[in-house]
């Protein structure tokens, strides 16, 4: 993300970042942005690395050049505070994992929207991705609900 991309701050409870406006945003908290004509590079969003914590190991199951599609299981990655699936969230082909993460994966926190992208992908993003402005209400209703359930296991 260089210093002269466009952001928005977005703050709710405790949770403040800046996203990339020109950017599509996945319902699994990914981001996808279009490097050249049908090739996209794909990270994680801050909030999905706030979820997994420092982020300590992550592997791709497929290979690069292989088929892909939306939803599908492409890896998983491992941070102190939880194992997850690595979602494609486009269709077409894996161009391959982020070459830098063998040696920094503390690009995945550190830099999540600039040198920490994830994967690319030849093809087209998932119909449900959505702006930046979509995505900010997606978070407001993730962010409520892990607040409720914070108040309710207060509470009991």
């Amino acid at each position: 993300m260089g210093a002269s991309e466009p952001t928005l701050l977005y703050k709710r409870a405790r949770f403040v970042t800046r996203l990339p406006v020109d950017r599509l945003y996945s319902p699994s908290h990914f981001w996808i942005a279009e490097l050249a004509a049908g090739l996209w590079r794909v990270g994680f969003t801050r909030f999905a690395t706030r979820m997994l914590g420092e982020i300590v190991e992550h592997e791709f199951q497929v290979e690069t050049g292989a088929p892909v599609a939306s939803g599908q299981i492409i890896g998983w990655i491992e941070g102190f505070k939880a194992i997850s699936d690595i979602y494609c969230i486009a269709e077409g082909k894996f161009a391959g994992g982020n070459p830098v993460l063998a040696e920094k994966i503390e690009l995945l926190g550190k830099e999540p929207y600039d040198a920490g992208w994830l994967y690319a992908i030849e093809g087209k993003p998932d119909s449900r991705c959505t702006d930046v402005h979509g995505y900010i209400g997606l978070l407001d209703a993730t962010i409520d609900k892990l607040l409720e359930k914070q108040e309710y296991s207060e509470d009991a």
